[in-house]
């Protein structure tokens, strides 16, 4: 596995892009939804989901790096808190906006499959790469 922190600033382009593209589907597709599919958090979703991909990215880069078992230790310990964190976050939200049940935890499902997609495909193609000297 090899990577290096000139490959961060590539992510994160390709990231605004994927973020953006996502961003303009969801709102195309928000334009011809019936009312109770909709949520006035989607932008507040894209950006949730924008910054745990990419504060948890940046720091499987810089484990990448160094010995292969930290990297597992640390991609797995990211998901569990990842996954802990988006749970915490539905919930109080879900709980809290109970008539946005709907729509949130429909967009939260598509955001939260879509990013951890693009998080996977990311990933692979740094392991996949031939060690560089």
């Amino acid at each position: 596995m090899n990577a290096s922190s000139s490959d961060f600033p590539v992510f994160v382009k390709k990231l605004v892009y994927f973020t953006l593209i996502l961003g303009i589907i969801a709102f195309l597709i928000k334009l011809f939804l019936p009312l109770p599919y909709r949520t006035p958090a989607l932008p507040f979703l894209l950006l949730f989901f924008f910054a745990v991909t990419l504060i948890v990215h940046y720091i499987l880069i810089r484990s990448v790096d160094k010995k292969l078992s930290r990297f597992v230790s640390l991609y797995l310990g990211s998901t569990f808190l990842k996954l802990m964190l988006y749970l915490i976050v539905f919930i109080l939200y879900v709980f809290t906006h109970r008539a946005d049940a709907i729509g949130f935890s429909l967009t939260f499902l598509v955001f939260y499959l879509a990013y951890t997609v693009f998080e996977v495909i990311s990933l692979l193609g740094k392991t996949n790469q031939p060690p560089q000297n």
